[in-house]
């Protein structure tokens, strides 16, 4: 049997422990390349700030409005495709109203109780684009009613709430302290076309009582470039 030199198996074996040592050395640097790699990507997404889901193209919604304690249920059929939006509100104990807007602009506010009341108004804009969000201010993320939000502003205007998890609204607020909190948002819900028809007496200006409420008192030049609320109601196309 041949007898390696003590010294041959002494480098032999330091040769191997350096070989093993800078194997787990690359594979430490691999791993280390890997996870800031890692690291700057999710970085690089987390710096995103998210963006407001645009609106579904049709909606039904019902939302509680509160001002002061002065409450309002608003019934909202938004139809984007067929150029109409309708908003009908149900004052607490009080009168039931109808809003209804084309996106030419024009718009009738009645009620279909014995008095026959109505008014209408032709603006220069039409219903909200379902992206009318676009270019709002991200916040962060609050808590409201209940729900975890991302939250924007807009032209220091109006302040919308939006589920993190559902991507759906919760809660918008007016910079007059108006708020919305959104009970139901069903997508996809369209309401019958016989339901948008304006009542007759509408257009019959001879008999025709006009509505003289603070409800329906329509502002002529939009305020924060064409959107404003109306007895709590988002109207007029965004154009910034």
């Amino acid at each position: 049997m041949t007898t390696r030199p003590l010294k041959t198996l002494s480098l032999n074996f330091e040769s191997k422990a350096t070989m093993a040592l800078a194997f787990s050395y690359s594979k430490y640097l691999i791993v280390c390349f890997l996870w800031l790699s890692m690291a700057t990507a999710t970085l690089a997404v987390s710096s995103e700030d998210p963006v407001p889901t645009p609106w579904p193209h049709q909606f039904h919604s019902i939302l509680v409005m509160n001002k002061s304690g002065i409450l309002q249920v608003i019934d909202l059929w938004y139809d984007w495709p067929n150029g109409r939006n309708f908003n009908i509100i149900q004052h607490q104990l009080g009168k039931l109203l109808y809003d209804l807007e084309w996106n030419n602009g024009t718009s009738f506010f009645y009620t279909l109780d014995s008095n026959r009341e109505c008014r209408s108004a032709q603006l220069e804009v039409g219903i909200l684009r379902p992206n009318w969000l676009d270019g709002a201010n991200y916040l962060g993320q609050r808590h409201v009613d209940g729900f975890l939000c991302n939250v924007w502003e807009k032209v220091d205007f109006i302040w919308y709430y939006e589920d993190v998890l559902t991507k759906r609204p919760v809660s918008w607020v007016f910079y007059t302290g108006r708020e919305a909190h959104v009970m139901t948002f069903e997508v996809g819900a369209v309401l019958e076309d016989s339901k948008w028809q304006v009542p007759a007496y509408c257009f019959d200006d001879d008999n025709k009582p006009l509505l003289q409420s603070q409800a329906f008192s329509i502002p002529t030049t939009p305020p924060h470039h064409q959107l404003f609320p109306h007895d709590g109601v988002l109207r007029g196309s965004m154009a910034i």
